[in-house]
């Protein structure tokens, strides 16, 4: 093949040819010579138009990429040296395109095998030839953002100490292009305080001032960028100038160049999670809190981009490139605490994300995100700045105005909550006024401010607040914007969670809307209706168990169920809405199981026989498992839900197999997932788990890895879960379990859910096997005390409590360094069973007959006065 004869004029229809036809590539990338031929159209052709050129550089770039270890040696050297002779290409874009290239190649672990590369670049940045020089630095900052680390590595012979210093040479270049790169190339290594550049940070940071006020935006923004990098790595550097730089960061978060504001912006929020903000922030609020609040109105281009002017869309079809991939939350088993129904670490789901069809990150979400976080530090200083802002803003006549006060109003709620109070009860009523605006944005909006204050109404009598809102955020469940229905269907989710079972009496309205949402919903919106219907369900829990509940929520989730294939996505969010509802519904899902059940196991196998086959060389992708992740946790819900009467679904499917497959998958997920159900079908139908139990004691002791922490969680509470069941014949199992969990109690930072889970395990071991675990007492004592004290009254915690009764019976010397905590742990219960609380009893006048009056009225003037006065009121001591 002679590929230099092309004719000139047919040959970008010739790239364009081989550029879309993907097979044909790969035919060419046979011929050695192919690669020749696209570098000489990329440097040599100089006849041909620019994109031409350059398109041909791209398909090198990518055959770089997929075949670079196969080129013949003649081949990459010739490509080497035709990239460093054409760095100063006089048309920009092809400079780039070598550059990419370059950089490509030095990506695919070239960087050691062309030594000459960096010492030609840094000496081709002195060139007098403008092209040449700013070729260089293109190439070189591509190198500094792909391949940072190695350049910090002894592998090169550390290059760094020479390009650091040449860099900072740059800085005062009369070429504002020039100078943009020197600083972006240097700003790579501040992160990783990369000693070359730590030797010079005085230098550095003296010539990021002089550029301060560069008339270029692109200068200014890699400026702002570095601050914002060096208050997080370098802050003993900036505090001496700490005045001068908030100044000047004032200045640049309202700079007339949007990617410099927001570059700014960045910098409130860095330096909000710094100890020293407060100190050196507080006398700057009063000029600061104006611009953040400016900065969070929406631009011309966000309205366009976001079709702001579009009120009703509810028929258009979703495009589907605006659907953000959904990732489903394995199931994590976690306790219940006092006062709260709701399980601990969960993630915040009402993050500052309100226009997320546009989810790049903007000045407005950047201000509104730094107003959070600054009113989480400040508090109810911040009120001071904001409240006579807020009241120009809320009833301003301009709609983008107004719009920006409710966003200001959400953005500051958990910060200043408690000085917001006072006001509430004139806002609340005036923000569900504003749910009927006649704009779009300004409804969207305001359903997610309210959702923030969701915590406040629920507080407050149900029919002064609660009931209005929920009436008004039901009709905006069914608006005619898609927006407002996807911020309205988020927000009631958020209400569900705070109002639990406030909602019983208004469940039948509740279900009537949501129900009528289904026909009326496009493709992403349905996806969190689902979401709403699943919180609903863990809201009310078994109050959603009527006949003429079901008979309105069941029709439409089969429905959906039964429209979707085996392969679709949209199963992730309806089964996991489909576990909330069976948990709930309990005996009154039984009429859907089966099939539901099948499906689930079905979803499992076909998952584990495709990773299987592409585990194998040459074959199939590799299955997404979150399909099986989530058929596990729907198949946890029918369990919790169930309880026995899934026993025989357990009997007649291979399930306990596939489990076994599934506990030794190397996803953590799935592992997570897989033990979760183990504890949830020992709960419900043990006799079919207990002939896998020695099969199954040895994963759950691998995998006591507090690193994964939800693993390690799951696996925890399963063990819990099976000693209550196999009772004194756990005991060959728990040399296998027991050091690890002792490990975990005892280390720190360790998850507040792990720590409980792990003490409930310890106890219910100790419990069924006292003689094996009652010797570790002392080991445990003090962090097993100290981590179920806060959790509710419950049959987990009872068998715990029990167990560390057992064990104190068995080794008294055990507790007697840490009794303090054990007096403080039992006193933390509310309402024990007779029987456990005759076992404290016990214990506590034990220890007080066995030091006497005066040692233990000496030990009890150590309580704190509602401690000592509960174990006098319960226990008489």
């Amino acid at each position: 093949v002679r590929w230099r004869k092309c004719h000139s004029e047919n040959l970008k229809q010739h790239l364009d040819y081989i550029y879309f036809s993907f097979c044909r590539l790969e035919q060419l990338n046979q011929y050695p010579d192919f690669n020749n031929y696209l570098i000489f159209v990329l440097t040599k052709l100089k006849s041909e138009d620019e994109p031409t050129r350059s398109l041909s550089g791209l398909i090198l770039k990518n055959n770089v990429k997929a075949h670079y270890q196969n080129f013949p040696n003649g081949v990459s050297d010739f490509i080497k040296s035709e990239c460093l002779q054409n760095i100063g290409d006089s048309s920009p874009l092809i400079r780039a395109t070598v550059g990419i290239l370059i950089t490509t190649i030095a990506s695919k672990g070239e960087l050691q095998n062309w030594p000459e590369l960096l010492p030609k670049l840094c000496l081709l940045l002195d060139s007098e030839d403008y092209n040449t020089c700013e070729g260089a630095f293109g190439a070189l900052q591509k190198i500094c953002e792909d391949s940072a680390e190695i350049l910090d590595s002894d592998m090169l012979d550390r290059p760094l100490n020479i390009m650091i210093p040449k860099f900072l040479q740059f800085f005062k270049h009369s070429s504002p292009k020039i100078r943009s790169h020197a600083i972006a190339c240097v700003n790579q290594f501040i992160i990783s305080r990369t000693q070359a550049l730590m030797l010079h940070i005085d230098p550095f940071i003296e010539n990021l001032f002089a550029l301060a006020t560069d008339e270029e935006p692109e200068v200014r923004k890699n400026v702002c960028r570095a601050l914002v990098m060096l208050l997080e790595v370098r802050l003993d550097r900036l505090l001496p100038h700490m005045h001068n730089i908030i100044e000047y960061m004032l200045q640049r978060t309202q700079d007339h160049d949007e990617n410099v504001a927001l570059e700014a912006c960045e910098f409130w929020l860095t330096l909000a999670e710094q100890p020293v903000c407060k100190e050196v922030l507080c006398g700057h609020l009063s000029q600061l809190t104006p611009v953040l609040v400016n900065g969070m109105k929406y631009s011309e281009i966000d309205i366009i981009l976001l079709k702001g002017d579009i009120e009703e869309d509810e028929a258009i079809p979703d495009n589907e490139q605006d659907i953000r991939p959904r990732f489903h939350r394995s199931r994590t088993v976690a306790q219940q605490h006092e006062g709260d129904g709701i399980e601990e670490e969960e993630d915040e789901d009402d993050e500052l994300d309100d226009d997320d069809t546009i989810s790049d990150w903007n000045l407005r979400k950047c201000s509104a995100a730094a107003l959070d976080v600054l009113a989480n530090v400040f508090r109810d200083d911040l009120l001071l700045h904001i409240l006579p802002l807020l009241k120009e803003l809320l009833f301003h006549p301009e709609w983008v105005v107004k719009e920006s006060g409710i966003l200001v109003l959400g953005a500051i709620a958990e910060g200043c909550m408690q000085g917001m109070i006072p006001y509430l009860p004139e806002l609340i009523p005036h923000l569900v006024q504003c749910l009927s605006d006649k704009k779009a944005l300004v409804r969207s909006i305001t359903c997610w401010t309210l959702s923030r204050y969701a915590h406040w109404v629920v507080s407050q009598p149900p029919d002064t607040y609660l009931k209005p809102l929920m009436t008004e955020l039901l009709k905006r469940i069914l608006d005619s914007n898609k927006r407002v229905q996807e911020a309205a269907c988020s927000a009631f989710a958020t209400l569900e969670e705070e109002a639990c079972t406030e909602l019983v009496p208004y469940l039948a309205f509740i279900l009537d809307t949501l129900v009528f949402a289904f026909s009326k919903y496009q493709h992403k919106n349905l996806l969190i209706l689902y979401d709403a219907i699943g919180t609903l369900a863990d809201s009310v829990g078994h109050h959603l168990n009527k006949p003429e509940y079901i008979q309105m929520l069941m029709p439409p989730l089969i429905q959906k169920w039964n429209q979707l294939k085996d392969e679709d996505k949209d199963l992730f969010p309806l089964l996991e809405c489909l576990s909330s509802v069976a948990t709930a519904l309990q005996s009154g899902f039984l009429p859907y199981c089966e099939p539901v059940y099948q499906r689930c196991v079905n979803l499992v196998q076909k998952t584990l026989a495709q990773a299987m086959v592409s585990s194998q060389p040459d074959q199939y992708e590799a299955p997404d498992k979150d399909f099986m992740i989530v058929a596990l946790d729907l198949l946890s819900g029918l369990a919790e839900g169930l309880g026995g009467t899934i026993e025989q679904l357990v009997a007649r499917s291979n399930i306990l197999t596939l489990m076994y497959q599934c506990m030794q998958d190397k996803m953590p997920e799935v592992r997570q997932s897989s033990f979760a159900l183990l504890g949830d079908l020992t709960k419900a139908c043990f006799q079919h788990v207990k002939p896998c139990i020695a099969d199954f004691m040895p994963i759950l002791g691998t995998n006591l890895n507090p690193e994964l922490i939800s693993v390690c969680n799951n696996a925890t509470w399963a063990i819990g879960e099976i000693s209550i069941q196999m009772g004194p014949e756990m005991q060959p199992y728990i040399a296998m379990v027991l050091h690890q969990l002792v490990e975990i109690i005892n280390r720190p930072n360790t998850p507040k859910t792990l720590l409980e889970n792990t003490a409930i395990t310890i106890g219910r071991l100790g419990y069924v096997c006292p003689q094996e675990v009652a010797p570790m007492l002392q080991q445990f004592i003090r962090p097993w005390c100290t981590s179920l004290r806060n959790i509710r009254d419950n049959e987990e915690k009872d068998s715990a409590f029990r167990g560390i009764c057992t064990m104190i019976s068995v080794n008294p010397g055990g507790v007697v360094q840490d009794f303090i905590f054990f007096c403080d742990a039992v006193a933390s219960w509310v309402n024990p069973k007779d029987d456990l609380r005759d076992m404290f009893y016990k214990i506590l006048h034990g220890f007080k007959n066995q030091v006497g009056e005066e040692n233990w009225r000496r030990f009890s003037d150590q309580f704190p006065m509602p401690l000592k006065e509960r174990l006098a009121t319960f226990y008489g001591v």
